[in-house]
């Protein structure tokens, strides 16, 4: 009911920037929550980050506080994941993730949709 689609991921160096988008279709945008998470080799999904339908309400895992910032752009159906200040470690495919309940959750069990992720290496 609801497709996800990311783009924006790439190659960058330590201290680099990138913004990743999430666009969406199939329900109306403003209605659902949005999220951010990641998965490096080997390792278990991650959350990152979250926001509510009204943009209101955020989350952030705390490696990421101060430096990623998540946003919606409701009249564009998109969300954004802005990331400055790139570490080795962030280096994982982005997915980004939808839910329809009321509250905004930050366990990846609880997000009804998802897209097929972007591809984020940091170099160091």
């Amino acid at each position: 009911q609801v497709q996800l689609v990311e783009s924006g991921g790439g190659l960058m160096q330590a201290g680099g920037s990138l913004r990743l988008s999430c666009a969406a279709s199939g329900r109306t945008f403003s209605i659902i929550n949005m999220g951010w998470f990641r998965q490096a080799p080997g390792k278990e999904r991650e959350f990152v980050a979250a926001i509510s339908r009204s943009g209101i309400t955020t989350y952030y895992a705390d490696s990421v506080k101060g430096r990623f910032t998540i946003s919606r752009d409701n009249a564009r159906n998109t969300c954004y994941l802005q990331m400055n200040s790139l570490k080795p470690e962030d280096t994982a495919v982005y997915y980004c993730a939808a839910d329809l309940s009321v509250r905004l959750p930050r366990a990846g069990d609880e997000y009804d949709y998802w897209g097929q992720g972007t591809q984020v290496t940091v170099s160091s």
